[in-house]
């Protein structure tokens, strides 16, 4: 056996002992599947806090719309097309950074009743570049007369006005981008809705547009 061979022998039986680095390979051979569920983990956290970011703004665009008014001398406050605008500016302000206005559609409902105690959308207003999103629950005029429609929301909390009241009743849909990881999220808007009471008086008999008039962001058929 020449000197070379036996010096390259005994340099395998070395090596095959040494266990230094074990922890090091280990670590290695791990550590796609620890980056995996790290960043996952986040992910799925900010998929969660948009969910409460867009549920919170559904409240809130329901619950300024139900405070918005304009002082009438000697009569009932009005609802204006300035101030439904008013309400959703301030919406988008809010979600700052979620971008309402690209990445979602914010839905604006008065329901009431008709004159048969119906329920009726009397008037819907839309606001927000995702066009393809409707209203889940009807469209301005469903039940301008009898009584079909109970209400708006899912069934098992479904919202119905009373007499010579009105709800304000919010949709916000908004499409959310993954940070990382597209496969943990499921490929859906988020959906939430809001509902408040009209907080006092208002002429319910329409929408006010007075001059210098508003921009009317009304929804599509």
């Amino acid at each position: 056996m020449s000197p070379r061979f036996a010096a390259a022998l005994r340099h395998l039986r070395t090596l095959r002992r040494d266990d230094s680095a074990v922890a090091l390979i280990e670590f290695a051979y791990s550590l796609p599947f620890l980056m995996i569920l790290g960043l996952g983990g986040v992910e799925t956290a900010n998929y969660s806090v948009t969910h409460m970011r867009v549920s919170a703004l559904a409240v809130s665009l329901a619950d300024n719309a139900s405070r918005a008014k304009q002082e009438i001398v000697s009569g009932v406050p009005h609802m204006r097309e300035y101030d439904v605008n008013e309400a959703f500016h301030a919406a988008e302000l809010q979600s700052a950074g979620l971008d309402i206005d690209k990445n979602g559609r914010m839905i604006l409902s008065s329901l009431e009743t008709n004159s048969a105690g119906g329920q009726w959308i009397h008037w819907q207003r839309c606001y927000g570049d995702k066009v393809k999103y409707k209203s889940t629950y009807g469209k301005q005029g469903d039940g301008a007369t009898g009584t079909s429609v109970k209400g708006m929301g899912p069934k098992d909390r479904m919202i119905a006005a009373d007499s010579g009241f009105a709800v304000m009743f919010v949709e916000v849909y908004y499409d959310y981008t993954p940070l990382i990881f597209d496969r943990f999220i499921p490929d859906v808007p988020i959906h939430k809705t809001a509902a408040m009471y009209v907080r006092d008086d208002r002429d319910l008999s329409q929408i006010y547009n007075p001059s210098p008039a508003a921009p009317v962001n009304s929804c599509p058929a």
